[in-house]
């Protein structure tokens, strides 16, 4: 490849191998969802569409769990955030250790015991109709947006390594995802993660195998040349919340939002409940953990190997890419191009990497958009429709769930550094969404009117926060040092870099703040004012408060419900017993 040449003007590298490579895993994404399609109960039911039936088994499970959460984003922001900021961003795995527990012992019995399919019939069975509609509905804006970046994640890849414009691979990801997720339903989505993961990992060797032959044929080298850059950093035990990465931002941060991810969230908690029991849900979980962390620590080494490569010669700052996302792709189509098909089996697990989570995104879509405002809007006006009528009507809705991602995706651009911008949206909504059912399930007094006005409060908060980070442009942080000493008739970009570097002081406090602490400040808000709310409200709107099933709320609390109620049955049998001998 010409490195004269700019981003733009790249010719392609890709080769007919790697096309054939892309082209078959493609085709069977799409075989899989025809498969499903056309054998077992042919997704004629909601319950086997977005449910699977309740079949599937730990392992596929586990795998399904840990690829929904690890995308393009993933495999192409980490390894970048690795290579321009240091391995800080891997403590972000460690809340998945903390949150798993708490998951399995505090969240998922309560959706298991109710057996729903949307998670957001909890909360009208806890708050009211309401509360469902407006957590429904900032899920459903939360998932949009998300996909939307996941589904640009791709473009990037193809467009370092072609020159093309990434139009035509969002378009491309996204019908093929639409289609297969559509016609296959969640188990056509779950069997085709177990496919994808393994060509993520796949991708993952290429590029450390082609990285350690460029390093006179070894990989030993890359974690000391990766210290004297000043990558290896874990220990800042800073407070300060304004600072990007931190021991504690990453730590509470991530813990947060992992259970926001799993344990609320309506995409893992669609899949747990399509396990056989409870203990297949469990081992799931469990097992998710490991895989997540290893393609999670495998996917950061790729980003120090890729430093140790160019640590003289930085392709960002020399101009030859425009953001550190493409820095991976970049290696691809510079170093991979050498051997062909390598270059196609890496840009296969980038496609990989978003298909799994899309089409897992869009399934959920479909189901919460179904349960949540067909349903109850076709009960209103008296319409009934059968189980396979449902189904038809969810399908339509996941086509056109991918045709506003698609539109999504093509907005992403401007929403800067890829796992910035994924975990920014999920944290601003997704903290306040893990809020609103933590009141539920811990707070007995927690009422609708309180749980609204928190939730809404920590809303308004958490996507001004991260709204205005974005436009002001302090969430970018300080990048670590760059050099191109060693390239060859390169042009110097250095405005570019120092742009990456600015004095954010002057901004607002609340725009300063790192993006980590998005989740945890929706948590915390939520419940506060929540809380205090409905302590208010309950003397005046809710002095005739209905009672509740104790299945509403953690297994503790309803325990001492259940205790607590039968206690006051007895003392009232006691009186009316004592009053009956008084006659």
């Amino acid at each position: 490849m010409d490195e004269n040449k700019d981003n733009g003007n790249r010719t392609s590298t890709l080769q007919w191998p790697d096309y054939l490579v892309i082209g078959v895993m493609l085709s069977i994404s799409a075989g899989i969802g025809l498969y499903y399609r056309f054998t077992g109960g042919r997704q004629r039911t909601a319950e086997e569409y977005f449910s699977a039936n309740k079949s599937m088994g730990a392992v596929t499970l586990a795998i399904a769990l840990t690829v929904s959460f690890v995308s393009a984003i993933t495999l192409l922001g980490i390894s970048a955030e690795n290579y321009a900021y240091g391995t800080q961003i891997m403590l972000l795995y460690l809340g998945g250790f903390i949150g798993t527990p708490i998951t399995l012992f505090f969240y998922l019995p309560v959706f298991t015991e109710l057996n729903v399919m949307s998670v957001y019939e909890y909360l009208e069975k806890r708050f009211g109709v309401t509360a469902r509609l407006v957590t429904s509905t900032a899920n459903f804006l939360q998932l949009l947006l998300y996909t939307g970046v996941v589904l640009f994640a791709p473009s990037i890849a193809l467009e370092a390594t072609t020159g093309l414009s990434g139009d035509m691979s969002v378009l491309l990801v996204g019908f093929i995802c639409t289609f297969y997720s559509t016609l296959g339903g969640i188990k056509a989505v779950l069997i085709t993660d177990v496919f994808q993961a393994l060509l993520m990992f796949a991708g993952i060797a290429c590029v450390l195998g082609v990285a350690a032959a460029d390093l006179d044929g070894s990989l030993s080298n890359v974690w000391s040349i990766a210290q004297a850059g000043g990558r290896i950093e874990f220990f800042d035990f800073r407070i300060d919340p304004t600072i990007r990465h931190t021991w504690w931002s990453l730590l509470v941060g991530s813990t947060t939002f992992f259970l926001s991810l799993y344990a609320v969230n309506q995409v893992q908690v669609q899949r747990l409940l399509t396990a056989k029991d409870k203990k297949t849900s469990t081992n799931a979980l469990f097992l998710s953990g490991p895989i997540t962390m290893a393609l999670g620590v495998l996917t950061s080494f790729c980003g120090l190997a890729v430093y140790a490569v160019y640590k003289d010669c930085d392709p960002f700052t020399s101009g030859k890419i425009t953001m550190f996302d493409m820095i991976l792709p970049y290696f691809a189509a510079d170093r991979m191009s050498r051997l062909p098909g390598i270059t196609g089996l890496f840009i296969s697990g980038v496609f990989s990497a978003s298909l799994s989570t899309i089409s897992a995104m869009l399934n959920s879509l479909a189901a919460v958009a179904l349960e949540d405002y067909v349903k109850p809007a076709c009960h209103k006006f008296g319409m009934h429709f059968s189980s396979e009528r449902a189904t038809m009507i969810g399908k339509a809705l996941a086509i056109m769930n991918g045709f506003l991602c698609l539109s999504v995706a093509f907005l992403a651009k401007s929403m800067g550094s890829l796992i910035q911008a994924a975990l920014s949206i999920s944290g601003a909504i997704g903290g306040p969404i893990l809020g609103i059912f933590t009141l539920g399930m811990f707070i007995e007094a927690a009422n609708e009117t309180g749980a609204i006005v928190g939730m809404v409060s920590a809303l308004t908060i958490c996507i001004w926060a991260a709204l205005g980070s974005t436009i002001s442009g302090t969430s970018q942080g300080q990048t670590l040092p760059l050099s191109i000493d060693g390239c060859d008739n390169s042009t110097l970009q250095l405005e570019h870099f120092n742009n990456q570097n600015i004095d954010n002081s002057s901004y607002l406090y609340l725009y300063r703040i790192s993006y980590m602490w998005y989740t945890p400040l929706g948590l915390v808000i939520t419940l506060l004012v929540g809380y205090v709310t409905s302590l208010v409200t309950n003397r005046i709107l809710y002095k005739n408060a209905r009672e509740l099933n104790p299945s509403l709320f953690v297994p503790m609390l309803a325990a001492r419900i259940r205790r607590r109620r039968e206690d006051a049955a007895k003392t009232t049998s006691s009186q009316m017993f004592v009053l009956e001998n008084r006659k």
